[in-house]
């Protein structure tokens, strides 16, 4: 549970470190997600998920 608390935590130091450096490219980048549709969306969602869970099986064997 442990290893939980600090994924979610370096998830929430990379959002900050990207929203304190370049603010004005996430805006604009959240303007282009708003455009898309929904099928990309989920796809893109699903591999990263599955790359997620790979690079966890990885390294947690």
């Amino acid at each position: 549970m442990a290893d939980l608390f600090v994924a979610l935590g370096l998830v929430l130091v990379i959002e900050g470190l990207i929203l304190a450096a370049a603010p004005r490219a996430v805006r604009r980048a959240m303007e282009a997600i708003d455009q898309l549709p929904d099928m990309p969306l989920r796809i893109a969602g699903l591999v990263g998920a599955v790359i997620g869970v790979l690079l966890v099986w990885l390294i947690r064997g």
